[in-house]
């Protein structure tokens, strides 16, 4: 054995003698000052040194031996250079979202569904797992800021809350980025939009329409919102703001930039109104925010107006619910902001709202495209569908393209995309107020 370590006269079981590895691991990672994450193969060499030594040692002093030499080594180095046990399902591409209410209740989600799985994580190691998650996130998390929000090496989210404002243990989501699509027509392969509808977005984008992305939690909204940004002319420069790191725009030229959290002296915080008029700064010939939730609603309003493309995400229960939050939550921003003032704003800047939904069996599907008029009658903006679901099937409802001029200013043709295959006219054409 290496000069320094010490092996106990008795190791009976494989899981004491996991636990030997382990401590004895670490501390020749702490001796030799190595950042295992950052340093993996130099972690996995020690690994290895410290495995031989000991099966030479077991074999000597009768200890107990492991079965699974190279399943040893692979967990070895998932506690020491990765995230501990929940590092394979970091690794499974079928698990979305993982998520911690105490030790025995770890559940992951699976297309859409949860279940409960049979890891069990001491409190201890939760904590040491999220203080190694948020190492090089420069985000931290104590008793005054008992919240945090931090994305992962891979470009997952991280989410968690410590007690007391939870009831006992730490709370861990962790929301893992899978790339289920890329472009518009994989969402077609994947059932989520008819080829008709894909078609007419990627024109809408091309055409500079303003795009507002509505669903529920979990219901695509981010996956729609990077599909919608590939249909982007490559030659535009995108500006993107985000609370944190999510979206993943598949062009040259694009410049992102997420929040930050206040130091512990209570300053350098950065909050999403700074970053939407920073951006402005910034040549864009698309503003993208991540998702709006408050005051930042009209900071991007006003970018917007400023004849700015752009598009964002806003949790809603319906493509109308949409609309109506996001001519509600621009007054927030102050007294001396007005429901006159915000709702002709939105009726000018959204071209349309694209509403996505996650079914029952955890299928995710663009339940409706709905198109803003410019015509405010009584504080409602009059809308129509364009794209709505009949019998299963997202089918075109409208008898013309909304925002017309925007695609004859683009040069973007637009005859035939709501034309309604077999049939001589769409149905449900007519508008109606929200």
């Amino acid at each position: 054995m290496a000069a320094g370590d010490q092996t106990p006269d008795a190791l009976g079981t494989e899981d004491q003698a996991l636990g030997w590895v382990l401590e004895t691991v670490r501390e020749r990672v702490r001796h030799q000052g190595l950042d295992p994450v950052e340093s993996p193969d130099e972690a996995a060499k020690i690994i290895e040194t410290v495995l031989q030594d000991y099966d030479q040692t077991s074999a000597r002093m009768g200890l107990a031996s492991f079965v699974d030499l190279e399943a040893t080594r692979g967990e070895v180095l998932d506690a020491v250079a990765g995230f501990g046990v929940l590092q394979p399902l970091l690794d499974d591409a079928t698990v979305e979202e993982i998520w911690i209410n105490g030790p025995d209740q770890v559940f992951v989600a699976r297309g859409g569904e949860s279940e409960l799985t049979g890891l069990r994580v001491e409190n201890d190691e939760v904590r040491r797992l999220v203080e190694r998650m948020l190492r090089r996130s420069g985000r931290r998390l104590d008793l005054s800021s008992p919240f945090v929000d931090a994305s992962l090496p891979d470009g997952s989210r991280l989410h968690v809350v410590i007690p007391d404002v939870t009831r006992e243990h730490w709370s861990v989501n962790i929301r893992k980025f899978i790339v289920a699509a890329r472009r518009l027509s994989d969402l077609v392969g994947l059932g989520s939009m008819s080829p008709q509808a894909a078609r007419f977005l990627a024109a809408s984008v091309r055409a500079g329409l303003n795009i507002l992305v509505s669903g529920a939690t979990q219901a695509g909204k981010t996956t729609m919102l990077n599909c919608l940004c590939a249909e982007i002319d490559p030659r535009q420069r995108v500006v993107t703001v985000e609370e944190i790191f999510e979206l993943q725009v598949p062009l040259r030229d694009v410049v992102g930039m997420q929040c930050r959290q206040a130091n512990l002296e209570g300053t350098g915080e950065i909050a999403l109104r700074r970053l939407v008029k920073e951006a402005l700064r910034m040549r864009p010939d698309r503003l993208i925010v991540g998702e709006v939730r408050e005051a930042e609603s009209l900071d991007m309003l006003i970018a917007l107006n400023s004849g700015l493309p752009g598009m964002c995400s806003i949790h809603a229960n319906s493509a109308r619910d949409a609309v109506t939050k996001i001519c509600t939550l621009p007054l927030l921003a102050g007294e001396n902001i007005s429901s006159q003032f915000v709702v002709p704003t939105v009726a000018a800047c959204f071209d349309l709202v694209v509403h996505c939904r996650r079914r029952a069996d955890g299928h995710r599907e663009v339940d409706e495209v709905l198109a803003l008029g410019n015509r405010v009658e009584n504080g409602v903006i009059e809308t129509f569908p364009v794209f709505r679901r009949v019998d299963g099937d997202l089918t075109p409802a409208a008898a013309e393209v909304p925002a017309a001029q925007k695609f004859e200013l683009a040069g973007v043709p637009a005859a035939g995309l709501l034309d309604a295959p077999g049939a001589e006219a769409p149905p449900g054409s007519e508008r109606r107020g929200l």
